[in-house]
């Protein structure tokens, strides 16, 4: 079996040697492991970036968008609009926002962080996060990580929603609080399953440490998952912080998978 060189390793290894070396000795670790691509290990002059190409393929979310799902419209109204599918089936968060579809270049970032090890990349995730979550973040008291089961955390070594979680506190300054909220059982991979079974999937997974329900009440929550495909895992959490007595719960992801991209309002 042929071994394929990974082409974003000299990234990490120049984060590596910038650490280790310092600021005064960042210019030679620089010159000896040029900073790359997070997504493609294409050479560039900064760190924590992606090439123009890459950045092309980037599907942002950009307004007009759904108040309440954070999903884009198909055309702007001049004021506040919440989609058809926000009224006919209202979801147990307040709002919602993602940086991106789960697609191209997204796809990939998301995929390094969560199965290659690769946590190079938070800090230009953390931006976008911070980015898209804007309307979110005023008035925010608290940011909550979606957790993971106790064996994929085992088998992973961390939670990407708390890494995430940690990324956007140190840009915001807001307090995150990766212990409260639980995933009490384990459950099944959300992969293949349709919108019915992922929510029986997820059904009871959550709790909110009951040692720990001061630390929820009264609060405005933000909730950061990576990747939001039908919502079940985000409003199954969102209603166990809410029964906890949060007095306000949103949901803040990194990519939103979405068969239908414009919706009319």
């Amino acid at each position: 079996m042929t071994i394929e060189p990974d082409p974003a390793q000299p990234a990490r290894e120049s984060g590596r040697l910038r650490r280790a070396l310092g600021r005064p000795l960042g210019a030679v670790a620089d010159f000896i492991v040029p900073p790359g691509c997070l997504a493609c290990g294409r050479a560039l002059a900064v760190h924590d970036a992606i090439c123009a190409a890459c950045w092309r393929d980037v599907s942002f979310i950009r307004p007009p968008l759904c108040d309440v799902l954070g999903i884009p419209l198909a055309f702007a109204t001049g004021e506040v609009t919440v989609s058809a599918a926000a009224i006919a089936d209202p979801p147990p968060y307040d709002r919602a926002r993602a940086v991106a579809h789960f697609t191209g270049t997204m796809r990939r970032l998301v995929h390094h962080l969560k199965f290659h090890d690769r946590h190079d990349g938070r800090r230009l995730l953390g931006r976008w996060l911070a980015e898209a979550g804007r309307d979110l973040l005023p008035g925010c008291d608290l940011i909550v990580p979606v957790p993971l089961a106790r064996w994929r955390l085992f088998t992973r070594r961390f939670n990407q929603a708390a890494l995430l979680s940690r990324e956007l506190s140190r840009l915001t300054g807001i307090v995150v609080d990766p212990v409260t909220l639980q995933r009490r059982r384990n459950t099944p991979s959300q992969v293949g399953l349709t919108e019915d079974q992922r929510r029986r999937n997820v059904a009871g997974a959550f709790a909110v440490d009951a040692r720990r329900t001061a630390a929820i009440a009264g609060r405005h929550v933000l909730l950061i998952d990576d990747v939001v495909t039908t919502g079940a895992t985000v409003s199954a959490c969102a209603r166990v912080l809410r029964r906890a007595g949060a007095a306000r719960v949103d949901v803040l992801a990194l990519a939103l998978v979405s068969d239908t991209i414009l919706v009319a309002p």
